[in-house]
């Protein structure tokens, strides 16, 4: 008998992601990309990753293939934020060539 499909859960929304400010505020933007950059450079995939290896070379019980996706997931998270950079950049560059 085949499994049953499950159903879809929500998508949850990265903790780096916060409601925007009043419109009278500045500096929301550049605070939510401020919490962006300091996220990924405490980034735990990362520090994970890094002990997943010194704990697969020293013969401890950690196997390779959790070893390798510690490493992927890591690497994934950090060119996934590089990707998200490019585009703010490119939009703020955008911007700053419109013409008033």
């Amino acid at each position: 008998m085949p499994t049953p499909i499950s159903p879809i859960t929500p998508i949850r929304t990265p903790e780096m992601v916060q409601p925007m400010r009043q419109p009278g505020q500045s500096g929301a933007f550049k605070s939510m990309l401020d919490a962006a950059i300091q996220h990924v450079e405490t980034n735990s995939a990362q520090a994970n990753a890094d002990k997943s290896v010194e704990r697969f070379l020293s013969g401890e019980t950690e196997e390779l293939h959790s070893t390798a996706l510690a490493i992927q997931r890591a690497d994934l998270e950090f060119d996934l934020f590089m990707q998200v950079r490019n585009k703010v950049v490119q939009a703020y560059q955008e911007i700053m060539r419109m013409q008033m």
